[in-house]
């Protein structure tokens, strides 16, 4: 999928760049100060609020009965967020995303998208018990109620952040990004309340079990291909709404009812009574139905992230390759900076070379020269000679600082076998948790 280039509708854009470029927003602070001023951004803060309120008052019962299980349950799944906030918002290096944004996406899906959708499922789960059966309704009322209330409510959250923030809305792999923060916030939430609803339902009174199965089932096994990546599918194509101004609106309305659609589709083939296997049934046989009713969407995602971040890493190296600077970025360099597993095998060549300082110095060479790609190509647009000279200046720091060390570019060698073995790796240690899970299900 292409994306253009300019102020978003394509006004006052180059042709050339119209089919090539992702669209450049204003610095992080400018943007952030203008959100703050937009009706749009009070009323979500202001639903968020709402939400807020109304989700206290659902766990507050769990809350005063079973205080240590219900603790647990928010400080297990708060420390499980962290690593998916950190992996999702890092997703775009080149281009990051302002931080105000990632938080009202995830507290979208946290505070306003759970507190919504349990009320319309119900609602939904009801009129399929009076219109068919309670039977059917029982069988297939959540992998029907939960992905048509909880994905349009939760891709909403994306739209709201196009209302705040639309400049900001710059590339396909943006809106994977805030739908991947908005899913997060929603499974996170959801997630402690399931908790907690095991805890009762166990009827042992405060005890964390139940909590740490939950966490264990609905974290470990399912997070990994649950709202998060239903969410980015349904966001990317708000996105292409906002980036495809080379396309007709049909078309690119189309293209996000696509997405919103496959998120629906992904969501009702995992809630759907189809290969269902009981938690306590046969814990080998419940994993390979969630591998194989969550890899194929996890696969598809990963490969519109790879794409995206493709298209939009190699637009922003041409600005830095136009400079023909070899003190700003060498070829190599370049050809480094695009790819993230590259980027980390520098940052280890350099530290295997010159410790700590040769590390940090390709770390903030690396970090700048992305910077420096970014105000280069908001030049077209906005001109801000005091920033350029800025990042232009922290890379020639950092450059003479890595010639001091000994380890005058930032590439690595041998990157393969480093690659490979990171690979081994980790699927040593996922075969080696899958295992534990398979053991523990099976009692």
């Amino acid at each position: 999928m292409t994306v253009t280039a300019g102020c978003p509708g394509g006004h006052g854009v180059p042709p050339r760049s119209a089919r090539t470029a992702p669209v450049h927003p204003a610095p992080a602070w400018a943007r952030s100060h203008k959100s703050l001023l937009l009706p749009a951004f009070w009323l979500v803060a202001l639903m968020m609020a709402v939400g807020a309120a109304r989700t206290v008052l659902l766990i507050r019962h769990s809350i005063a009965e079973y205080p240590v299980a219900t603790t647990a349950a928010l400080a297990l799944f708060a420390v499980y967020a962290v690593p998916f906030w950190l992996f999702v918002s890092a997703l775009d290096y080149l281009e990051r995303e302002p931080p105000l944004l990632l938080v009202i996406a995830f507290g979208w899906g946290g505070l306003v998208a759970t507190t919504v959708s349990a009320p319309g499922s119900t609602a939904i789960q009801n009129m399929l018990a009076k219109g068919y059966s309670p039977g059917f309704a029982a069988a297939w009322g959540s992998a029907i109620a939960g992905p048509t209330v909880e994905e349009i409510v939760k891709t909403l959250g994306v739209v709201a952040i196009v209302l705040i923030a639309r400049a900001q809305i710059n590339s396909v792999l943006d809106g994977v990004i805030y739908g991947s923060l908005v899913g997060l916030g929603f499974q996170v939430v959801e997630d402690v309340v399931y908790a907690v609803n095991a805890v009762a339902a166990a009827g042992r009174g405060d005890d964390i079990g139940p909590v740490v199965a939950t966490f264990f089932v609905r974290g470990f096994l399912a997070g990994l291909w649950s709202h998060t990546l239903f969410s980015a599918l349904a966001g990317a194509g708000v996105a292409s709404v906002v980036v495809r101004t080379d396309r007709t609106l049909r078309f690119r309305l189309g293209v996000a009812a696509v997405c919103l659609f496959g998120a629906w589709f992904c969501h009702f083939l995992w809630n759907s009574p189809l290969l269902a296997v009981e938690v306590g049934d046969n814990g080998y046989l419940l994993i390979v139905v969630l591998l194989a009713k969550g890899i194929p969407p996890l696969l598809a995602i990963l490969l519109l992230v790879r794409s995206a971040r493709h298209r939009e890493a190699d637009y922003y190296i041409a600005q830095l390759t136009a400079l023909d600077d070899r003190d700003i970025a060498t070829p190599a360099e370049l050809h480094v900076l695009g790819l993230g597993h590259m980027r980390a095998n520098a940052r280890r060549y350099a530290y295997a070379r010159a410790g700590v300082m040769g590390r940090r110095a390709v770390q903030r060479l690396q970090r700048a020269q992305a910077s420096l790609a970014l105000e280069l190509s908001r030049a077209q647009t906005t001109h801000d000679p005091a920033a350029l000279g800025q990042w232009r200046d922290e890379v020639l720091r950092q450059r003479a600082r890595l010639r001091s060390l000994g380890h005058p570019e930032a590439v690595a060698v041998d990157q393969r076998r480093g690659s490979m073995r990171r690979r081994m790796m980790i699927l040593a240690v996922t075969l080696l948790l899958l295992t534990a899970a398979c053991a523990a299900l099976s009692l």
